[in-house]
């Protein structure tokens, strides 16, 4: 093969290497955490519902899913997870008092897993996959394996995320700036919250192909808060403009990565976090950077989101 020839093929190669890779973009499911969350000032928790439903189904995502924690479950609260499983959503068990497997032992894990298995008994489109409160999974790995087998024996799988992010805390300085009557940039307060997020995608994706060599199918871990009512169809205009796809939880549950069985000590930051844990990547190198308060209120200076 002469040399220009050599050249254009290789030129070709590489063409057909662009395209095959642009034909697979990342795929993620969307998962809410602590549901249902009370309302506040900003607005009640049935608007709250009501928002985040319209918002997925404007943008054709029919397919989500929300952990409960079952000691936020009441007569009005009740009525909001009928709303997102009428609406055609998944429900599924994140404890009943939100306690860290690290801080209790592994009998009241499991039996406060169960407060919030029997409350969930009352809906019916409900998935069997249990997320731990703050994503730890307990001490050392012969409480791990307990715990793993016990809600195995309750019928669950553990509904991991792939994606972590700091929402709850934008959420928290969003109210609290809302509260002390400070005047909010709307469209500010948006572009840092879709910026945000989609910089924890990146990273964690990225993450994912240094350790796996390849882009599993993503679950995103969100709250049911605010400012997920406010921005969630923004940020999945983002995703999608980003060449991403949006998947249902059941399909991003069927990655290998569910299948990963060998001890994972590090939990924090998720699923692939903890598989790079594993294969020896320093815990400093695991979070993004804007999992950071300071960070965060650094910000909300940059992006002007208050006004006055």
């Amino acid at each position: 093969m002469n040399r220009t020839l050599f050249l254009l093929y290789k030129l070709m190669t590489m063409v057909g290497l662009f395209w095959s890779m642009s034909a697979f973009p990342g795929e993620i499911a969307l998962t809410f955490d602590d549901v249902p969350l009370p309302g506040g000032n900003v607005m009640s928790g049935k608007e709250k519902t009501q928002r985040i439903i319209q918002q997925l189904k404007s943008r054709g995502v029919n397919e989500a899913l929300f952990y409960v924690t079952g000691k936020n479950v009441d007569e009005e609260s009740s009525d909001r997870l009928s709303a997102y499983v009428n609406a055609g959503f998944y429900l599924a068990n994140h404890s009943y008092a939100h306690k860290s497997a690290s801080k209790i032992s592994v009998d009241d894990i499991l039996v406060d897993a169960y407060r919030t298995h029997l409350i969930l008994k009352r809906y019916g489109k409900t998935l069997p996959y249990y997320r731990f409160p703050y994503l730890h999974n307990g001490n050392d790995n012969d409480s791990r394996r307990a715990i793993l087998n016990g809600l195995k024996e309750l019928g669950y799988s553990n509904g991991y995320v792939t994606v972590d992010n700091y929402d709850w805390y934008i959420n928290k300085l969003y109210l609290q700036y809302k509260s002390s009557g400070r005047k909010i940039n709307s469209e500010n307060m948006k572009e840092l919250y879709i910026d945000l997020l989609w910089e924890n995608i990146q990273f964690y994706d990225e993450l994912a192909k240094d350790i796996l060599g390849r882009s599993p199918k993503h679950v995103l871990l969100l709250h049911e808060n605010e400012i997920a009512a406010l921005y969630l169809g923004d940020l999945i205009d983002r995703v999608r403009f980003k060449g991403w796809k949006v998947i249902s939880p059941v399909e991003a549950y069927q990655d290998p990565l569910a299948d990963v069985n060998h001890d994972l000590p590090f939990s924090k930051q998720g699923r692939v976090a903890s598989v790079a844990h594993y294969n020896g990547v320093d815990e400093k190198l695991l979070r993004h950077k804007n999992e950071n308060v300071d960070y965060i209120k650094r910000m909300f200076e940059n992006y002007n989101v208050i006004e006055d």
